[in-house]
């Protein structure tokens, strides 16, 4: 199993950028399919992006399409989300997970391993 630590969120205006970054400890996050998550409140945990452990054919929301990057670096365990053009309706705690299969899920429990999460908030 992959222990996954979140980090990079905070407060930003309309407009601006984050990024977000997910730390990864065991020897599994390079055969992972990756995924980032996303939970405001009084919502279900929803589907932001995801991608495979070689790095290649990302998956994204259609919400976020064309502004978040999500992108890996297997020699250093980690997952990264670039977020650009960042909207009120981006708020959220925003996870990161881990599953060690080859095929991208968009469905949470398809997910085994969570980090704790790091809240995004976007002002107007």
């Amino acid at each position: 199993q992959v222990q996954l630590v979140e980090a990079g969120g905070g407060l930003v205006q309309a407009g601006g950028s984050l990024r977000l970054s997910c730390a990864a400890s065991g020897r599994t996050f390079s055969t992972s399919t990756m995924g980032w998550f996303r939970q405001a409140p009084g919502k279900g945990r929803e589907f932001v992006a995801a991608i495979s452990f070689a790095g290649g054919s990302p998956v994204y929301a259609d919400s976020v399409k064309g502004r978040f990057t999500i992108s890996r670096d297997n020699a250093k365990n980690t997952l990264f989300l670039q977020m650009d053009s960042l909207k009120p309706e981006d708020t959220a705690v925003y996870y990161c997970a881990a599953r060690p299969y080859s095929v991208i899920h968009r469905v949470a429990a398809s997910y085994g391993s969570w980090g704790q999460g790091t809240q995004v908030t976007v002002s107007s």
